[in-house]
């Protein structure tokens, strides 16, 4: 009589040997990316914290400083997201300024 699959199996388990090996998909985190607030001398500082606050979900003393940091270093990391929550995210606060006739602009970019 001849051994079967089963028998084969229990027999090089029995030896320490592994006939089949188990792949695990390694899972990469997906990359970040930052949203900055680029400053202009033109869009009012009220403007801009209202926006961090609608669209950032800011309190008002987080959009102030926010919006003071761009003021004197000309930007400002506003939030890191995965990359189509931050280009979403951009893209909207950046539409808000475009409507109300402001040049106000929210850039995306990698996170080193």
């Amino acid at each position: 009589m001849t051994d079967g699959p089963e028998e084969g199996l229990m027999a090089a388990a029995q030896n320490g040997t592994d006939l089949l090996t188990k792949t695990v998909p390694k899972v990469e985190r997906p990359r970040l990316y930052k949203v900055i607030l680029v400053n202009d001398d033109f869009t009012p500082r009220e403007f801009v914290v209202q926006v961090l606050k609608a669209e950032f979900r800011m309190n008002e003393s987080q959009a102030q400083q926010v919006m003071m940091t761009a003021h004197r270093r000309g930007v400002c990391v506003v939030a890191v997201f995965v990359q189509d929550v931050a280009e979403t995210k951009a893209t909207r606060a950046t539409e808000a300024a475009r409507k109300k006739g402001f040049p106000l602009l929210f850039t995306t970019e990698p996170e080193e």
